[in-house]
Order: structure tokens, then sequence, then C-alpha cells
């Protein structure tokens, strides 16, 4: 548990309790490191625990059983390939090395457990893309192995949860939930799953079987406890403390108010800058064209460790020609933000903007269409489809069949047509735009084909679509009326452009010289995929590869990058 009685005197003072930090904390307590994490927020997890949980590691152990042709080699290709201009060879080699190391390391070492995905790249046609492999998820876990300290770890995304309850990695929850009244077999586990979590509620206060990234923050929260790390929650770092040209410490706020001294390091892991107002204006193209954002990021993203540093002289530039990780959201009355990361891919469902015109491939990444509508110039895109994929797949927030329509429609969050005029009407898109774009998709639909934009031609388009459609699990047509739309906006899913360091994390000012100690990892620190999204978990994995390699050179340890044994490696 947290004790407002801690020590103020550490080697490691990590700001921020996601996984970048977490997994730095950890690394540099397990090689001899005394650390304290600090959060401002009262619960600790940060955008991880709101995250979808995956991290894209090359090479790990248990990618190789579904994929043991892969080779660092090509994911340098790739990472070549997707990141043009922006590509770090030296980040990035340091980064293939580390990546799996780093994996069997935490599992090894920590509560920290993994299970394979079949996730292919998001472009697995480019030179060395694969189809499947390089992404791994965060084994499910029961926080109630958190005791106390589980009031303090943040929920997972409320719009994303049914009734507070999390789906399994497998999607064998959603296919009982979807069949509960067509199947007894589905009625009785649905019927099991819903007693189970009643129970965690009334002993807990909240479901307690978790996955995805809620599993990933609880893991590692976990490990922290165990290795005695206190993470002192409603402590907000203040300004940096710096004697000699050297940060040695943070002021802090809060319930622990006063002076942590660190004697090798701060570390700053506070999540980007998702929520910093006056910062995203500047960068975010759509946002200069007066278009809106609602990021599902937590509101608590506001730039603090970017701040922090600049105000120590560090270097700070939006100059990705994609600052954040896009992520199409939709608002829901009185419940938030709902992400769209899998009603997208489902056959019979299109997004048209208000021309009714369709404007790319919607079964590609989530980052990849909030791209789209980012070029396309409009505020927002309509996802639109008929009564049959609506009452099969659902649409956004809105859930299937047996669950009634009548809530979504009443709040406005849903709109209806009798016919596809009637739909364009409550819409305010073009009537003969929508007509004559729906008229042509669906004589390709009919038969599989997306003649337009070439829907389901890839293993990623078809990964997360209906594998029981046939020819095209992505397409469908949409013909059974009535018609159904919500409306899309932009979000993201956090910040590429962060402060400049070394390959370590060292914190870089104006001049290109080194901060001494001062450190950032995570979305704090600028990504080595320049802005681009090359596949499940490029946000986690290299937050805690990087992590894991800022731990050990805090604590004297260095990455050779050429399999030669680690300098001044330490016994575990």
């Amino acid at each position: 548990m947290e004790r407002a009685s801690e020590a103020r005197l550490c080697d490691v003072l990590v700001v921020g309790s996601g996984a970048g930090g977490l997994a730095t904390a950890i690394t540099a307590k397990k090689h001899g490191l005394s650390v304290i994490v600090i959060e401002k927020e009262a619960v600790f997890g940060g955008t991880t625990a709101f995250s979808g949980g995956v991290l894209w590691i090359p090479g790990n152990r248990h990618g190789k059983a579904n994929n043991p042709d892969d080779s660092r080699e090509a994911a340098r290709r790739y990472m070549m390939a997707e990141t043009g201009n922006w590509f770090q060879p030296e980040a990035v080699d340091a980064y293939l090395e580390a990546g799996p190391r780093m994996l069997d390391w935490f599992e090894k070492e920590t509560a920290v457990k993994f299970v394979p995905t079949l996730y292919p790249d998001y472009h697995p046609t480019m030179d060395g893309g694969v189809d499947v492999g390089r992404s791994v998820l965060a084994a499910p876990f029961d926080t109630s192995a958190l005791g106390a300290d589980l009031k303090r770890l943040r929920p997972p995304l409320s719009t994303i949860t049914f009734m507070g309850m999390m789906f399994n990695s497998s999607n064998a929850d959603i296919k009982h939930f979807f069949n509960a009244t067509k199947s007894l077999t589905s009625f009785a586990y649905v019927l099991k799953r819903l007693v189970a979590h009643a129970g965690e509620v009334v002993r807990h206060g909240r479901g307690v079987q978790v996955t995805s990234g809620n599993a990933l923050a609880a893991r590692l929260a976990k490990s922290c406890f165990d290795l005695g790390i206190p993470i002192l929650t409603e402590t907000p770092a203040l300004y940096l403390v710096k004697e000699d040209g050297r940060v040695v410490g943070v002021e802090v706020g809060g319930k622990n108010r006063g002076r942590i001294t660190a004697r090798r390091g701060v570390v700053l892991a506070c999540g980007g800058y998702a929520h910093d107002l006056a910062r995203r204006a500047e960068s975010y193209a759509h946002m200069k064209a007066g278009g809106g954002h609602y990021s599902p990021v937590p509101e608590s993203v506001t730039g603090d460790g970017i701040r922090l540093a600049e105000e120590a002289g560090a270097a700070f530039d939006a100059e990705f020609p994609q600052p954040a990780a896009w992520m199409p959201v939709s608002r829901v009355p009185g419940k938030g933000v709902f992400p769209h990361l899998l009603d997208r891919y489902k056959p019979g469902m299109i997004a048209v903007l208000s021309n009714g015109r369709r404007f790319t491939n919607e079964s590609e990444s989530y980052h990849d269409v909030g791209a789209a509508m980012v070029a396309s110039g409009e505020a927002a895109a309509w996802l639109i489809c008929d009564h049959r994929a609506i009452r099969k797949y659902g649409l956004g927030h809105a859930k299937p069949a047996p669950m009634p329509l009548w809530l979504w429609l009443r709040s406005g969050y849903l709109k209806k047509g009798r016919t596809l005029g009637d739909l364009a009407h409550a819409c305010g898109i073009d009537p003969k735009g929508l007509e004559e774009t729906v008229a042509a998709y669906n004589r390709g639909a009919r038969t599989g084909r997306d003649d337009a934009f070439h829907r389901g031609e890839t293993s990623f388009n078809r990964y997360l679509a209906d594998p029981d459609h046939k020819p095209n699990p992505t397409v469908a047509p949409v013909e059974q009326g009535p018609f159904y739309a919500v409306r899309m906006e932009m979000g993201d899913l956090g910040t590429f452009d962060g402060l400049k360091t070394t390959v370590p994390g060292e914190v870089l000012d104006r001049q290109g010289a080194i901060i001494p100690g001062l450190y950032a990892v995570g979305n704090d620190r600028a990504s080595i995929m320049g802005g681009n999204y090359p596949g499940a978990g490029i946000t986690l994995g290299p937050a805690m590869a990087f992590g894991w390699i800022t731990g050990r050179h805090l604590a004297g340890i260095e990455l050779e990058t050429d399999n030669k044994t680690d300098k001044r490696e330490k016994a575990s």
C-alpha cells in the first residue's frame, strides 16, 4: 500500500504510472536501485489501463510458433518502409534487440505475463511486413491480488465494457453474448459470467477479472508492490529541481507535498500531451482547420512531462506529419467517448462524408482511417449500415440483438431512416450522393468485391471482420432497411511527438546536449515510429522495451545491439 511517510530520497524517481514508467521502475529496482513512482491522479495505470494491452515486439518467443520464418532483418526493413524519412537506425536496432529480451525478462522475473495473438502487421504487404507473429497481449489477471490497492487501479474505459465487465481476448465472450438468445449453451455461459461478475462487484466494488490494458497495468503494479516500489498517487510533479545543471529531484504537491531527491535520475513517463489543449491545437491539422477532437485518453494526460522538461531546457518539436495515433470516435450522450475499434471491419458497414461519398477502406487500421478523415478536410464522417448488420454486429456503442435500439435512438446517438434518403436527411448527408454511393458499392459487394477501395484484400483487413461471412469477411451489401448511422469524429490513442532523447532515454536540450539526470519514456519520448502506425501495439511495445533499456542504463548496464553480452550485466 501507499504510505505518505515514504522516504524522500531514492536512486530513481519515475513520474507517471503507465506501462513505460512502471517498466522502468521495475527494471531499475531489480538491478539494485531504490525507486519511487509518483502519479498525480488518485488511480494508477495511466493510458495503459484504458488500452488494448497489445505490444508489437518482432522476434518475440510467443510469435515464433505462428511465424518461425520471421526475422529481425525483415522487421527492420518493415520499419524502414513504414517510417521513411523518420527512420532512426540506432534506436530501431536497439528496439529490435531489446524487445524480445525485455519480454522474456518480465515473464521470468515479474508478475507480467503475455499470450500470443494472431494480429497481422497493419500493412502486411509492405516490404518486411508479416501476416502474424509480432504482437502479443497481456494475459488476463485477477485484480483481487492487488488487495487494498485494487481501489487505486484505474478502471477500464466504461464505453468498451458491458456493465463494467471486460471480454476476454479470444472473443469467446463476445460470441456467446451475441448468441445468448439463439443457443442454450451460450445462454448458460452468459448467465454464469453475469452471476460471477455480480459477485465480484458485491465483494470488491468492481469486476476483478480483467483483460487487455487493464490487465497489463494491474500486472505491472503488482510487480512494483511485490518489489516494495511505492506508487504515490495524488502526488503531482510541480517542477524539476536542478543543481549545477543536473536534475536531482522533483518538487511535488498533493498528498506528499515536498521535495523528492533522486540520486541517479528522474524519469518522465506522463503519457504525452493528448489533453494539452494548447499544444494539440497547434499541432493537429483538423483542429487548426476548426474541427473538434474527442480523445478517450484519460483527461489527466495534459503534457506535464513535456512541460517540466521544457522548463529544464529540453527540446520538443511537433514535427511528425501525423502527430498522434488517430482513432475515430463517437460521443455517447451521458457516457463519454466510444472508440471505433471493431465495427468498421464488419461486412455491411461503410463510412461516408457529408457528400455521401466513401473516402477510405473502412477495414484499415484506426490510425489510417483517422488520417483519411483528417485528409478529407471534414470534421466528421458517418458510419452507416442496414438493419441486418446492426442486429448482428451492433454499430458503435449500440449493441446487437437481443439488445433493443431505442435507448440509442432516443438519445440521438443513433440515426435511423426507413430509406437511405430518409437517413441522409436525418444526418445532414447529401441524399443523392449517399444513394449513388451505396448503389455502386452494392454492385460489387453482392459478390464480395469492393471495387473502390479493395476492402478485404489484406490479412489485416480480414482479421477483425466476420470469418463466417463468405466470400469476403469484410464486405456485404447495404440494402435491408431500415438504415442506421453513427457520427464518427476525431480522437486519438496518444501522441507521437515527444521529447528528443538518446537511445537510453536521456533527454536532450535545444543544442543536442544531454540534460544530466533527466530521462523520458513512453509517450513523453518522441516515437521511433515517426508518426506512423505499423502494427498492433506500437505504443506499448516501445514503451516497455525502452523502459527496460532506460532502467538498465540507470543501473549502469548498456545494451549491445550486435548480440554480444551486455556490458556490466548483473545477475538477476
